[in-house]
């Protein structure tokens, strides 16, 4: 019997890829399911998007083998749209690597920078494959606390008490996901500051700036970060690319070089129209944001009500994509989520897939059509 290997004894399918075959199960079964539990845009990419990538089949490098760096435009699309949304700097000869989404930038940050058993600061609650891809590369996950308390924001007081002579590296994602609290610069300052006081490379991964955000905020925007900072970036949310997996990582050219140096071993570059594709979306407006968000803004309206029905608390001034809600008193989220997925046939996301800290809390996707929405409501009168 061909046995596996160790690294995976510590970590578990993605909750979603498990949880999805009974949900699809109980929708071949004829149950009429209404998915709020994924955070997949259902809205389709701009039109011109779509034009770019069907004229670039017909160009003649588009089937051949690409850059592992992209396509030079690629890499000063990316530039303009930084100087031009956060008013940030970057050269796209070497301080821009693109990637095919930022998921797998995780696995490439981990690999270029963490040994076995050096440690990581995770977010408590936090995207689960913070934590999977630090146990995958045989380092070792260390949680930090976020609570509801403290504006979802790292408790820097806490930290310093931690022993962090093995941190060589912290994850952190503002907007914040799960939780929809936003960023600012104060706290990116804060971030800097104790990564170079403890020389612990800070990554921020940054997909939800533009998404019900009137102050999309970059780490870069803090004098001295690209010393000690990554960030990843994607265009999977805001541009409704998901599927094409179009990211980026940013930062200064010999940590963007040590990223690449496991990049190039593990694909042979984006395909062609994909990039072109990604060009055509950076070059959107002001109006592009303003149109999505005018959607979203519907629907989270609709999503609040919803989660009023289930005696649920908010908070209304959230960014992001979700609406992270608070259950009533002694409700454990996923025996929650299981009632709401056999008795009212609604999917949603138990918080506690996102540690133990989100026990008690539920999340809500906006990527469902408002009359779903109206139906979800319809089945709680």
């Amino acid at each position: 019997m061909i046995t596996t290997a160790k690294r995976l004894d510590s970590v578990q399918e993605y909750y979603f890829s498990r949880k999805l075959k009974e949900v699809r199960q109980l929708m071949f079964e004829g149950k009429p399911i209404i998915n709020m539990g994924i955070g997949s845009p259902d809205l389709a990419p701009h039109s011109s998007v779509i034009e770019a990538i069907q004229n670039a089949l017909f160009d003649k490098k588009a089937h051949e083998y690409q850059s592992y760096q992209g396509l030079p435009e690629l890499r000063q699309g990316f530039a303009d749209f930084y100087a031009t949304n956060f008013k940030v700097a970057l050269n796209s000869v070497n301080e821009i690597l693109p990637l095919m989404g930022s998921k797998e930038g995780i696995m490439h940050v981990s690999l270029a920078f963490l040994n076995e058993n050096d440690e990581v600061l995770i977010p408590n609650p936090g995207y689960p494959t913070y934590a999977s891809v630090t146990e995958l590369v045989q380092a070792k996950a260390i949680y930090y606390d976020l609570s509801e308390n403290n504006g979802w924001q790292p408790d820097f007081e806490e930290l310093e008490k931690k022993d962090l002579s093995k941190v060589k590296l912290m994850w952190v994602c503002y907007p914040h996901m799960p939780t929809g609290a936003n960023a600012t610069l104060d706290l990116y300052q804060k971030l800097i500051d104790f990564g170079k006081k403890h020389n612990i490379l800070i990554v921020n991964d940054n997909p939800y700036s533009f998404v019900l955000n009137n102050n999309p905020l970059s780490i870069f925007q803090i004098e001295g970060a690209k010393e000690i900072a990554l960030e990843l970036n994607s265009l999977s949310k805001t541009f409704n690319m998901a599927g094409w997996r179009v990211g980026m990582v940013a930062g200064n050219a010999s940590l963007i070089d040590a990223v690449l140096k496991v990049k190039s071993n593990m694909d042979s570059g984006m395909f062609y129209g994909i990039q072109k594709g990604a060009i055509a979306a950076l070059q959107l407006g002001k109006d592009w944001f303003e149109s999505q968000n005018e959607i979203y803004t519907k629907r989270r309206n609709l999503i609040f009500q919803l989660a009023q029905k289930m005696n649920c608390t908010f908070d209304i001034n959230s960014v992001g994509l979700f609406v992270w809600a608070k259950l009533p008193e002694g409700k454990q989220s996923e025996e929650f989520i299981d009632y709401l997925l056999y008795e009212k046939h609604l999917f949603l996301t138990p918080g506690t897939i996102f540690g133990n800290n989100g026990e008690g809390y539920i999340r809500f996707s906006l990527c469902v059509k408002e009359e779903n929405i109206v139906e979800a409501i319809k089945r709680f009168q």
